[in-house]
């Protein structure tokens, strides 16, 4: 009998072209396909609850595959840490229903985009952080954060997709969107129904053309506005992004959207604030 399985995973996306499949090349799906095949003896397919970009990394991804393999749980958390290599680590294994799906279940999402701002970065972190030293107004950049809240068309911070053709609605629901400084990190995080394309890296690219002068908080949010096709042409780096939590049993009123969800910060950072 088959059984679902549900895992959480977090991963250095440094090294592989996403997370989706792609014959010839690594990514992170294709690998867990891999190793779940060599434990069950027979091809796997891993569903994922979103797909993260070449380059960008993971604190929480949530994954699930059907095996017939009768391995208790602990024990495939093991196997698959055993047979993964060293920047993939299977976090928690666990029993779900037979329907459940990672992706068309989840409730909200968050991510964290972090910068450093210091002269200098530190060899160690330049793999998970946007070195950006220059001069700007952090404060509007901190302030403008909260424009992104609420329900809007987020058309003009959506990258090219095949499934564009589909017409399928650009409109999601951003339910937090907050920054702050810790240290020398200038850190976004922001919490949503969902996401398209490259959204995270544009809604940062937004936020960082406001500190630089060239966009009002007025232009910010002129851009969400229904029916508009200009597009912002600034994605921040994919180094900089982290998915950090994908919730199933979510409410406004008890969102875990501005947990403490930030493991790890770098060394360097001077600060040794608790972050918020």
């Amino acid at each position: 009998m088959s059984r679902r399985i549900r895992f959480t995973l977090c991963y250095d996306g440094t090294d592989y072209h996403g997370w989706q499949l792609q014959p010839g090349l690594a990514t992170i799906q294709g690998t867990l396909e891999n190793v779940l095949g060599e434990i069950e003896g027979s091809p796997v397919h891993v569903l994922g609850s979103g797909r993260t970009d070449a380059g960008v990394h993971a604190l929480a991804q949530v994954a699930a595959c059907d095996l017939t393999n009768p391995i208790p749980c602990p024990n495939l958390r093991k196997a698959m840490n055993r047979l993964l290599p060293p920047d993939i680590r299977v976090l928690d294994v666990q029993e779900a229903p037979p329907d459940f799906h990672p992706r068309f279940h989840a409730k909200s999402k968050t991510y964290e985009y972090r910068i450093w701002r210091g002269e200098i970065c530190p060899p160690f972190e330049r793999r998970y952080v946007y070195h950006f030293p220059y001069p700007i107004n952090e404060q509007a950049f901190l302030d403008a954060a909260a424009v992104y809240v609420g329900e809007h068309d987020f058309s003009a911070f959506a990258a090219a997709d095949p499934k564009d053709s589909l017409g399928l609605s650009k409109v999601r629901r951003i339910f937090s969107s907050q920054a702050f400084r810790h240290g020398e990190l200038l850190i976004f995080r922001v919490c949503g129904s969902g996401f398209l394309k490259h959204m995270v890296r544009n809604l940062v690219g937004g936020l960082i053309e406001i500190a630089r002068g060239n966009l009002t908080r007025q232009d910010l949010a002129d851009l969400l506005l229904p029916g508009r096709n200009s597009k912002l042409g600034f994605a921040a780096p994919a180094r900089g992004l982290f998915l950090t939590s994908v919730e199933y049993n979510f409410s406004p009123a008890t969102s875990a959207c501005a947990r403490t969800v930030s493991w790890p910060i770098p060394q360097g950072s001077s600060s040794g604030e608790a972050l918020p």
